[in-house]
This record gives C-alpha cells, structure tokens and sequence, in this order.
C-alpha cells in the first residue's frame, strides 16, 4: 500500500469515527461552529502546538550538549525540564539517529504515542498497514514517506507501548552553526522525531 501522500483512503472509517462526524454536523447545522472547524482544530494539534514543543527538545539537544546527555540518560525528566510531562509522556526514551543508524517509532498494538512532545497522532500512525508493515519492511516503508536510507545504514524500528514511549532525535542539519535554538527548532518536523522523516533542510543565507 501507497504511503506517500500519507492517507489510506481505501480503509473504512471506524464507528468511533463515524460518530464523531456525525456530532460534528449536527454542531453545524444547529450554527454551534463553522463548516472545517473540527478539522482545523485537529491540525493545530497534530502539526503545530504539540510537534512544536518536541521541536523545542530537539533544538536544546542540538545546541547544549550537557542537556543531550540529560535527554539520552533521564529523557522523561529532561522533557520535564520544559514542563512537557504528563499523559501518554510518563516514560519516555529518546532514540538518536546517526550516519550509522536510522530509527523510526511504531505501536503495534495500538497507537501509544508521545502526546505531550508530539501532540495527536497522525492518522496514518494509527492504521493497520503502517502499523504492522514498517516492522516486517522499513525501508520499503520510509521510500513510501520519500525517506531513501542508504544500505549501510542500519534501520532500527522502536515499538511504544503503554508503559513506554519513544522519541527519535533527528541528527542536526549542515549548515546550522550558530544558530539560535529557535532557529534550529524551525527545522524539526513531526515526522523526523517519529522517523518517517529528517530534519529540513536549511535554506541557502538562513538564519536571517
């Protein structure tokens, strides 16, 4: 199954699903919020407040080397530094990719995922095809997400539970020297800290 465009539209919606679809048009036809509000609200969690806060993680790593040994030893109590703890964030274990390894994060069983770091899990992280097939053919999965991870580099595949969750450091563009930890963190995206994607790449004169 075809992951690039991240959706799996072939997969019938769950009942779950269906109902809350069907709260949501009646909350619109009784005038209570807007046509898409629903959807809005969902991006915001999934691809800015929570991907921003581990964002933040991942720039402090790359910028103090003394709070990286901190994250790699003690992550949750690391995070917890930022006051990013809670919920689906108690344990927490971080997973730094190098030229020699690649990770990448998966629940099996569910879709046990670091809410207070990454906020909502995206759609595709919860369905059966990502779940079961990135464990069995990683590669052939991350090629789905455009990732193309070289031979020599070992792909290392985490599996969540709930006890325990896992949080991939992207390793640090070329190029970034200098840069503010508000800068660097612009350049981590949700997928890198799940390991379906890296770190952008700067463009050419950044930082401002």
């Amino acid at each position: 199954m075809d992951m690039s465009d991240h959706h799996h539209g072939t997969t019938p919606p769950s009942d779950r699903a269906l109902r809350v679809r069907a709260m949501e048009q009646l909350l619109i036809e009784k005038g209570l919020i807007k046509e898409g509000a629903v959807d809005t609200i969902i991006d915001i969690f999934e691809h800015q407040l929570g991907p921003r806060n581990g964002a933040k993680v991942v720039a402090r790593a790359w910028a103090d080397p003394a709070y990286k040994a901190r994250l790699m030893t003690d992550a949750s109590a690391a995070i917890e530094e930022f006051g990013f703890a809670g919920f689906q964030g108690e344990y927490m274990v971080v997973c730094e990719n190098t030229p020699e390894v690649h990770n990448v994060v998966v629940c099996t069983l569910c879709s046990c995922y670091p809410w207070p770091v990454l906020g909502l899990p995206p759609t595709w992280y919860k369905t059966a095809p990502y779940r079961s097939r990135v464990v069995i053919e990683p590669r052939a999965v991350l090629e789905e997400f455009g990732l193309s991870i070289p031979d020599d580099v070992e792909v290392r595949v985490w599996d969540s539970n709930n006890e325990l969750r896992y949080l991939v450091l992207p390793m640090r563009p070329e190029g970034t020297e200098g840069w503010s930890e508000e800068q660097l963190a612009e350049l981590v995206t949700r997928d890198s800290m799940i390991g379906t994607g890296v770190a952008a790449v700067p463009a050419k004169g950044e930082p401002a």
